[in-house]
């Protein structure tokens, strides 16, 4: 009903690739956005203060389960990969029946699939808008920015699928937990290094990106680890399934899981935990 108080719509708060809950990526989730405006939409998100807010709307194109709006504190996004992944077990867990083993999300992306498997969705990874080497000057610069030693930057790639992405390679896990914050000069950036053989997970990531005049550290980015899975995949340098660890240094423990298919699909997955479900007036 409408009060003074705003119109009472379900919500649900959920962690996104964490070994249990509040290790991974909060996501709140308004489940039956239906009538609200966009400057509603941008003050609940502002008033969340996370990472990302979504909400959930009927579909518009044929084929898709349900509508997502994404938005930050400042701004819509068109697509996020953890996002994607909290909406649609937020969207799930609220069908009168079983859900799966696809689901066909619309955003302002277009249409991005999900598969059920092993109880965790995954997405497919959207196809990269910009790739290849970075030219020299924002190798130098980012060799700077992170404090790299000669030698350490192994490779440097824009492996932008949406949020700009520039993406670099050091030489181990280890290596890529001791850079510090970069400058927030430097685009989205993500840092990538190999565990030792026979660890349980193949790689470390860390993810930062600029805003308002500083940088943060993202605890886990589905979008950073999709791109970073067609770049490391096609160049040789990971299996076509492999599991990344990151958010280490912000105290999160997200795991995510890349599998390739026999169509050469790259799949992003990992665990959604419910943390608050209930109403709220918006």
């Amino acid at each position: 009903m409408t009060t003074s108080r705003g119109h009472r719509r379900p919500f649900a708060q959920v962690d996104v690739f964490g070994t249990a809950p509040c290790l991974g990526n909060p996501l709140a989730v308004v489940l039956d956005a239906d009538g609200m405006t966009d400057e509603q939409m941008q003050r609940f998100a502002r008033w969340t203060n996370l990472s990302e807010t979504t909400f959930l709307l009927p579909p518009t194109r044929p084929g898709a389960d349900y509508r997502v709006r994404i938005f930050t504190a400042s701004g819509e996004l068109p697509f996020a990969g953890h996002p994607t992944l909290g909406s649609c077990h937020a969207w799930a867990t609220r069908q009168p029946g079983p859900v799966g083993p696809r689901v066909v999300q619309e955003c302002a992306a277009g249409l991005v699939e999900l598969r059920l498997a092993e109880g965790r969705y995954a997405f497919a990874a959207p196809p990269l808008v910009r790739q290849g080497p970075v030219d020299d000057g924002l190798r130098a610069a980012l060799a700077r920015g992170l404090d790299l030693a000669p030698g350490q930057l192994r490779d440097a790639q824009w492996v932008d699928n949406g949020p700009g992405w520039v993406a670099v390679l050091l030489g181990s896990a280890e290596e890529v937990l001791q850079v510090p914050t970069p400058p927030a000069t430097l685009p989205p950036l993500g840092v990538v290094g190999p565990q030792p053989p026979g660890a349980a997970h193949q790689f470390e990531v860390r993810a930062f990106f600029p805003g308002g005049g500083q940088v943060v550290e993202d605890p886990v980015t589905g979008s950073l680890n999709a791109g970073l899975a067609q770049w490391l995949i096609d160049s040789g340098r990971a299996p076509e399934h492999y599991v990344a660890r990151q958010g280490t240094v912000v105290g999160a423990d997200g795991r995510v899981t890349v599998d390739r298919d026999e169509h050469g699909t790259t799949w992003v997955g990992g665990a959604v935990a419910d943390c608050v479900r209930g109403e709220v007036s918006v």
